[in-house]
């Protein structure tokens, strides 16, 4: 198969964990998404998804999970890191390098703290150790958008604080037909992921990540502010920070260098 891309589940207790894989190197790299995947899951999308992490595919076998498919009321994020430590070792992975996008960084850090027998190398991107007034303000946003049913609004107000300008002027010629791109049945997956951000603090466990770490922000991040890197990057102590001057939120997307920087990190050439 192209790129030996697969898709596949894990048992998590009595419901099941999508994820998908790709690459056939001897390391492990685990990828976490971000608040969308409250939104779309990885399920059967690994060939969508392969094609922007080619570039470590000689040296990883790349695996993406998303959130349990059955999340309870008051699922939290350390919850979630938990989980994913289960699903992990389930299929076999005892040592990986993790990569967390936002949301995702989030669960990263408690995977990192919690787990550091599971986590060789740590990546957070456009993430925070807690939340903030600006994650605040957008999550609830965001969730007002979700429970009124607008996925218009709440796919439009994202881009928008997402992506620098550039970006945007090809992407707002889709912005008619947005409202019914990706939209759920329902939206208490998407909400049970929001709610668990706005109860996010993780600063009593950063301090615990001992593994090196890399840090991405960008100084234009919209959503969690690029304060957030930076206190990151002075509570983990074994972390170096990387900032993209004239990016946003969605650095990891418009960065062309951006997986090029993360493979030099963890094969330590950086």
């Amino acid at each position: 198969m192209l790129w030996d891309a697969r898709n596949a589940s894990v048992r998590i207790g009595d419901t099941a964990m999508d994820y998908v894989s790709f690459g056939h190197g001897p390391k492990t790299l685990v990828l976490i998404p971000g608040l969308g995947d409250g939104l779309v899951t990885v399920k059967g999308k690994a060939l969508i998804l392969a094609k922007p992490y080619k570039c470590f595919f000689d040296s990883y076998s790349v695996y993406m999970f998303s959130r349990k498919n059955d999340m309870p009321d008051g699922y939290s994020i350390r919850d979630m890191a938990a989980d994913l430590a289960e699903g992990m070792r389930t299929i076999g992975i005892c040592k990986a390098s993790v990569m967390g996008v936002s949301e995702g960084g989030m669960i990263a850090q408690y995977l990192a703290a919690d787990f550091p027998e599971l986590v060789e190398k740590l990546v957070i991107a456009v993430s925070a150790p807690k939340v903030n007034p600006m994650i605040i303000e957008n999550v609830e946003k965001w969730m007002g958008f979700a429970s009124q049913g607008d996925h218009k609004s709440l796919m439009i107000d994202t881009a928008e604080k997402s992506y620098t300008e550039k970006y945007l002027k090809k992407f707002r010629k889709i912005y008619p037909f947005i409202g019914a791109i990706g939209k759920p049945k329902d939206y208490r997956r998407f909400l049970i992921n929001a709610k668990a951000i706005l109860e996010f603090d993780a600063t009593d466990r950063v301090k615990d990540i001992t593994c090196p770490t890399l840090i991405i922000g960008g100084n234009d991040d919209r959503i969690v502010g690029i304060d957030a890197s930076f206190e990151l990057n002075k509570r983990i102590s074994d972390s170096r920070l990387f900032v993209y001057e004239g990016l946003g939120h969605a650095a990891y997307e418009e960065a062309e260098d951006f997986n090029d920087r993360v493979l030099a990190f963890l094969e330590g050439a950086e």
